[in-house]
């Protein structure tokens, strides 16, 4: 084959649409992140209601996170448990406005994890499924946009209305969405790809090469952001003295600039994961630091907001494709491992962070993750030197 000729359908391939199923997929990952990101702007509200602290209302998110990790798994048919893990997840976030204790809500909040963790590694792996050769990472960008209507959406929007209304109402609004996802994917035309036999257990992906750095990357870098974004609303609310809506604008920002990213994919496409992805993560780390910097001035703080969800899209986007790309017959088994660590970092982020930002602030939080952004970046390179 010639050289125009591969050049040829390469650029063919460059153009290929996008599925309309990965506009699908970019709803549940919405509907997931709605309920992972919406407790810590509205975290000051609860721990009034329950007259009790910010740190003692993230332990739902902590068992959130815990629920996610433990249930992470594969499935030979992933459009039907996604189904059944988003009913759970509706019904999760209906006990979760229910809850008449701090305890209650935690419960609520491990069953709402348990559900996630079945649906997380379903999306990832039907994302990569389903792209056209040659738009894989703009596939994957766009089911990642779910993150940024969570944010942006979901999140700003949970911050108005636990002012105007109550914290419970944000819930209550997130468990109607779950519902209509589920709607959704019963009349979509994707379809479950099955294979013969069971499906491999998640810990059976251990075993693929390069797989451990990557995971270390994602450990580094998921506890990293829970941990820092787990306390930014009672940063803004209670050490800038901004209302709770104002953990909104903060979503929006992050949102936006996560968002913007994805017109930016096309440059991971042309340079390659592996060389984008210790970079990636080298810019997060300085984001971080500037995060610290900026701590005490809102208008300042929002702007490096925004910057974060951009350098995060790229960290999400490669981390995403590298994991995908290391071994296609176990991709769903894969991305449970990936899930499991995510949201234990979840779990470890919101709970090892809370005597942190008790003790010694929210520009010090910020500084331990830039040091975990690090150890990410280390493990990104270190992955990319021997690939």
């Amino acid at each position: 084959m010639s050289n125009s000729d591969q050049s040829a359908i390469l650029t063919a391939a460059s153009r290929a649409p996008i599925p309309a199923a990965a506009y699908l997929l970019t709803g549940c990952i919405a509907v997931i992140g709605s309920n992972s990101l919406v407790l810590g702007p509205i975290a000051p509200a609860v721990a009034a209601s329950f007259a009790a602290s910010v740190p003692a209302v993230m332990t739902a998110a902590a068992a959130f996170g815990l629920g996610t990790s433990a249930s992470a798994s594969n499935s030979n048919a992933p459009r039907r448990m996604l189904q059944g893990a988003l009913l759970l997840l509706a019904l999760a976030l209906v006990g979760s406005a229910l809850a008449p204790t701090v305890a209650a809500l935690v419960a609520a909040q491990l069953v709402a994890g348990i559900a996630a963790g079945v649906a997380m590694p379903a999306i990832y792996a039907s994302s990569a499924a389903i792209a056209p050769p040659g738009r894989e990472s703009g596939t994957i960008g766009v089911v990642l946009t779910g993150w940024t209507l969570s944010m942006v959406a979901g999140v700003s929007l949970s911050a108005v209305l636990a002012d105007l209304i109550h914290w419970r109402a944000v819930f209550a609004a997130v468990a109607v969405l779950a519902a209509t996802a589920v709607a959704g994917l019963s009349v979509s035309s994707l379809r479950d790809t099955r294979k013969s036999g069971p499906a491999p257990s998640p810990l059976g992906a251990l075993a693929v090469p390069g797989i451990l750095p990557l995971l270390i990357a994602c450990g580094a870098f998921m506890t990293a952001f829970y941990g820092v974004y787990g306390y930014l609303g009672d940063h803004l609310h209670e050490g800038l003295g901004e209302p709770v809506s104002a953990n909104g604008l903060a979503a929006i920002a992050y949102g936006l600039g996560f968002g913007a990213a994805a017109l930016l994919d096309g440059v991971i496409d042309c340079l390659g994961a592996r060389r984008v992805m210790p970079f990636a993560y080298l810019l997060v780390a300085a984001v971080y630091v500037a995060i610290a910097s900026a701590s005490g001035t809102f208008g300042l703080l929002m702007a490096t907001i925004a910057v974060w969800g951009l350098a995060n899209h790229f960290g999400l986007n490669v981390l995403v494709m590298r994991l995908t790309a290391l071994d296609a017959a176990r991709r769903g088994t894969i991305m449970g491992l990936n899930s499991a660590v995510t949201y234990f970092a979840v779990t470890v982020g919101t709970a090892g962070f809370g005597p942190l930002y008790t003790a010694l602030g929210f520009a010090n939080c910020a500084l331990v993750a830039a040091l975990l952004m690090l150890v990410a970046a280390s493990a990104a390179a270190w992955r990319s030197a021997r690939q």
